[in-house]
């Protein structure tokens, strides 16, 4: 990864150190030199890290419709970035009574992975991101479908050479490899390489060797100098290629690739022009690429959009997420019973600060209108699996107290549980209304479907006692065994239990009460050895909890198997 090059302007140490600091920017395929007057604004004291426009009070928030839209390659899962990147598109758009779009980057046919436009799709119905104008939906301005618009960047690129400003380059792999090693020995190095040979070829001959079917590029000629440009979280910008000035080389990017389709800058400026998109809000990763696009506009004659670049999302080990490693798709996260807007509210605080005081929990339909350009804050963000859990917790017990999603989250795990195998101890142990109601017991524990599957699997099957040699159960039943405690603790809360009239769950905490008050056993040791005979050691469920559910009768029978085993 190469560091971004720039001039900081005449700050204290302190705060070019911050300056720099705070618009730190890399790339893997370019180094920029980058003269920042946005880094002024650390001097004022007034700048705390969200965006803005040219003064400290100006608000960046359109106040017209706004157009975005959400371009993935189907390269991929969708993950947590990704998916953060299509709601601040779609919360732009809503917040202001805009479009949401949805196109598929499928040009470049080598890296499209099966599935991946399916699961791209899947993935924003179930969060309820649902685009305005795209695949499926269509729209005026489709194809929304890159590798069925050809024709189009064919026509536009052809303009390009037309006003001189692209050319064909029939330059061989081995000639253009061998001029971006050159360019890497340099000292200092030129990350542009390429010497403009076949931009000398005159139109005659360029045309002729193009009809004779001699395979060729198209390259974008790139002004001397890129134009400035302004992005409206990180300020004005102006990023130049490195270039090392004895020996000239040229940045000149491939607009249409040899097997004729178009390089992501031609589509991408194409058809943010032809579908009217007034905002484009993507990674910062695509920072470097800017100076190339709005220079594209500006040789086709057309206004640029207004461009934001949001701060990457980082794994723990502080390295960006990628949906080509599999990093925390979003659909594998629904699986686990992640709700949709538990998600949505998780990414959305990554990148985004609320103005309003108080709780971070938020709808969708009160994100549509909370959101502002104005609160996105700058710095890559480390996701924290504590905050999903915290949030999904919250909506899943909304979730529980109505009676309709209640009986779709039993459905769920219903499903779920008649894929297991095991022997089960209790009546009816997968019928709904059973499992509705320990939902409704274990609301404050239990924050998914899939932590239900772990917590409450001892509420539908006979627990394991020990003969997996390294669960719970086992390596407590080892040190158990030493002693008679365990023993005459259970026979104890099987006398107990027996004279217990188990009907409400306040007869069950008073069992457990006149257990650990009239045992000589302390209440630690006596908890420990009920969570082992009614749960197989299984945490998260209290035990006067899981005496109620299973009820009298499965209680005293967990009870006495137990005592088969010490």
């Amino acid at each position: 990864m190469l560091r971004v090059h720039r001039k900081i302007p005449n700050l204290s140490p302190t705060h070019a150190f911050r300056a720099y600091s705070k618009f730190s920017l890399t790339s893997k395929k370019s180094i920029y030199k980058e003269t920042i007057t946005a880094a002024a604004s650390e001097c004022s004291g007034h700048d705390h890290g969200h965006a803005h426009g040219h003064g400290h009070n100006e608000s960046v928030q359109p106040t017209f419709p706004a157009r975005t839209r959400f371009a993935p390659s189907p390269t991929g899962l969708i993950h947590l970035g990704s998916l953060r990147t299509a709601l601040y598109n779609y919360l732009l758009a809503k917040s202001t009574g805009g479009q949401f779009l949805l196109r598929l980057e499928d040009t470049d046919q080598n890296r499209l992975v099966q599935g991946a436009e399916e699961n791209i799709y899947e993935s924003l119905k179930w969060a309820g991101l649902n685009w305005d104008e795209g695949p499926i939906v269509g729209g005026p301005h489709g194809p929304y479908r890159q590798s069925e618009r050809a024709a189009t960047y064919t026509k536009y690129a052809n303009q390009l050479i037309e006003t001189g400003h692209a050319y064909r380059c029939f330059c061989s792999k081995e000639r253009l490899d061998s001029l971006r090693e050159s360019a890497r020995t340099l000292h200092p190095p030129s990350m542009a390489s390429y010497d403009r040979k076949c931009s000398h070829l005159s139109p005659e001959e360029s045309s002729k060797r193009a009809a004779a079917g001699e395979s060729h590029t198209i390259r974008f000629k790139a002004p001397t100098r890129y134009p400035e440009f302004r992005d409206l979280l990180h300020g004005h910008l102006n990023l130049q290629v490195q270039v090392n000035p004895a020996d000239v080389r040229f940045d000149d990017p491939v607009l249409v690739k040899s097997d004729g389709l178009p390089t992501y800058h031609l589509a991408n400026v194409v058809d943010d022009h032809l579908m009217l998109i007034t905002h484009v809000v993507r990674g910062e990763e695509w920072l470097p690429s800017t100076p190339k696009h709005v220079a594209m506009y500006n040789a086709f004659g057309w206004t640029p959009p207004s461009f934001v670049h949001i701060p990457l999302l980082t794994s723990a080990g502080n390295k960006k997420l990628s949906k080509r490693s599999g990093d925390i798709g979003v659909l594998s996260l629904a699986k686990r019973g992640v709700f949709p807007e538990a998600m949505l509210n998780y990414v959305a605080l990554y990148g985004w600060s609320p103005h309003r005081e108080g709780s971070e929990v938020f709808t969708l339909s009160e994100l549509e209108k909370a959101f502002s350009l104005d609160g996105l804050t700058k710095g890559n963000a480390k996701v924290d699996e504590k905050k999903l859990e915290f949030l999904n917790k919250h909506f899943f017990k909304l979730e529980l107290e109505n009676p309709d999603s209640l009986n779709t989250i039993a459905r769920k795990i219903h499903e779920q549980l008649r894929e297991e195998s095991g022997e089960s101890d209790i009546q009816n142990p997968l019928d709904i209304s059973y499992i509705e109601n320990n939902l409704s017991l274990l609301k404050n524990n239990i924050t998914s479907v899939d932590e239900y599957l772990i917590k409450a699997r001892h509420l539908h099957y006979i627990p394991n006692l020990g003969s997996t040699s390294d669960s719970p159960a086992a390596k407590y039943l080892v040190e158990a065994r030493k002693s008679d405690t365990t023993k005459e603790i259970l026979k104890a809360a099987i006398s107990f239990l027996n004279e217990s009239n188990i009907e409400q769950l306040a007869d069950a905490k008073a069992f457990i009460d006149t257990l650990t008050k009239q045992s000589t056993a302390k209440k630690p040791l006596i908890l420990q050895a009920l969570r082992y005979a009614l749960t197989g050691s299984a945490p998260g469920i209290d035990i006067p909890t899981n005496v109620y559910i299973l009820g009298k009768s499965q209680s005293l029978a967990r009870l006495e198997r137990a005592l088969t085993f010490l």
